[in-house]
């Protein structure tokens, strides 16, 4: 018999994504079973094998399996990345109809399997296919989380301390909104240490909104410029989908840039975008409003209306 403190995350999609993020994992030693499953079963089934040869290397102890969706019965968390990649010249947004059609079949079989945890979505576009989920799944939406914009900020962070020289990790700002080419950066709450970044340009004049202005552009088209080099992203989300299950599993209350049902937040409702939330073991504790000025007000709107107007043609 299974014990009931034992994690079990159960991977849907092996892919780039996938792989990238149960190498993390199993790096990270959070969870005590990892279940990969995939329409390809040799795929999966090398992957866990793959896998399973790294733990004489690691301290982590966590067993390894190529499975199907009866394994989600007991999992505590899915993950899902399988789907339709993005292809050069595509935008996110161009995915919306066929990932579509793929989740309605994966979340009906994950459900009949009698699972009841917490989903963690990275598919694009995630904000819609995030939506999707709560709705195939009826689970309530604080369980249903996607990936957002944590990788958008992560970039963002990255870019802004490599500008600054100073430890991405002191570099305190968030990327908002659709995860795509309407995203936006919160310029008005973004700090370095404590320090908000326009005292920062004032006191400094090294430094320019110019410049800040291209390190966002390189923040939110930077999927494009991997794409167009190596065809795909995985690393970056792959780490980035770690953070959550770490945040999930252990109980942090961590402050991260999800895609998030908003339910009259930022006066909007019935739609799932990027915003800053506290996650926790039961998903999603609240979402964290930012005091945003005019023009970050009307930007944040706009994307929202990008992403309803996208999610016209879904069938529910």
């Amino acid at each position: 018999m299974r014990h009931k403190d034992i994690n079990r995350v159960a991977l849907i999609g092996t892919g780039a994504v996938g792989a990238s993020y149960a190498f993390g994992m199993l790096n990270a030693g959070l969870a005590e079973e990892l279940v990969m499953i995939d329409l390809n079963k040799d795929k999966a089934e090398g992957d866990a094998m793959d896998l399973s040869h790294c733990l004489p290397f690691v301290s982590s102890r966590t067993k390894i399996w190529a499975g199907d969706y009866n394994d989600c019965k007991d999992a505590n968390l899915v993950v899902i990345t399988a789907g339709a990649a993005q292809k050069p010249g595509e935008t996110r947004l161009d995915l919306v109809s066929k990932n579509c059609m793929i989740f309605k079949g994966i979340i009906s079989a994950i459900m009949e399997a009698g699972f009841d945890g917490i989903f963690l979505i990275a598919t694009n576009p995630v904000d819609i296919l995030t939506y999707v989920t709560w709705k195939f799944s009826g689970l309530p939406k604080e369980r249903v989380i996607g990936s957002g914009t944590s990788l958008d900020t992560a970039r963002f962070r990255y870019l802004l301390g490599d500008y600054f020289n100073v430890d991405a990790r002191n570099i305190h700002g968030y990327i908002i909104g659709e995860h795509g080419d309407s995203e936006l950066p919160v310029w008005s709450q973004t700090t370095v240490g404590t320090q908000p970044i326009q005292r920062v340009l004032k006191k400094n004049k090294q430094y320019s909104m110019r410049e800040l202005d291209e390190i966002f552009l390189n923040t939110r088209d930077a999927a494009y410029h991997i794409i167009k080099r190596k065809g795909a992203t995985y690393y970056g989300i792959g780490m980035g989908l770690v953070r959550l299950t770490k945040a999930i599993l252990k109980n942090e209350n961590s402050i991260i840039t999800v895609s998030a049902y908003l339910d009259g937040q930022y006066g909007e409702n019935d739609l799932y975008i990027g915003v800053p939330a506290v996650i926790n073991r039961g998903g999603i504790r609240e979402i964290v409003e930012l005091d945003l000025n005019d023009l970050e007000t009307r930007q944040f709107k706009n994307s929202v209306e990008i992403l309803r107007k996208s999610m016209e043609s879904i069938q529910l």
